[in-house]
């Protein structure tokens, strides 16, 4: 069962859950940015949507990305890189793909952080996390 916020219509699988009321915008984010970094955040969700079809959710200080529900979010938009976060259920140690993994405080969930400085570091291993990361989403593996 969703919940839906009342004032701005986003739907959550908590009731009442922190989010921003879509009072930012993508734009927010990307105004000042570097051509680079705006063309890299494009290719990273362009990358995503061939997996499946993801929604930005932008809030105060990130642009979390859902299927069904939130799974993980841009972290920084850097003057010539992205960092994006994927939430999952364990700890993947792959230091070729994660620059840091830490778990949120009282919970199940491990942050893995990724840096993406070209279009290449978007490669077949990393799309292999997305996957997993859009299954999360989808809400296919929560346990």
């Amino acid at each position: 069962m969703m919940w839906t916020c009342t004032k701005c219509g986003q739907k959550f699988i908590y009731k009442n859950a922190n989010h921003s009321c879509r009072d930012k915008s993508v734009e927010n984010y990307l105004h000042g940015k570097s051509g680079h970094t705006i063309g890299l955040f494009f290719h990273f969700l362009e990358e995503f949507n061939k997996i499946g079809e993801i929604v930005l959710h932008p809030a105060k200080t990130r642009i979390s990305f859902a299927a069904q529900i939130r799974f993980g979010y841009i972290h920084r938009l850097g003057k010539d890189y992205i960092d994006v976060v994927f939430q999952f259920r364990q700890n993947y140690l792959d230091e070729n793909q994660f620059y840091k993994i830490a778990q949120v405080p009282e919970s199940s969930i491990f942050n893995h952080y990724v840096r993406i400085k070209q279009k290449e570091d978007v490669n077949e291993e990393l799309r292999n996390y997305m996957r997993i990361a859009y299954d999360i989403g989808l809400r296919k593996h929560l346990d």
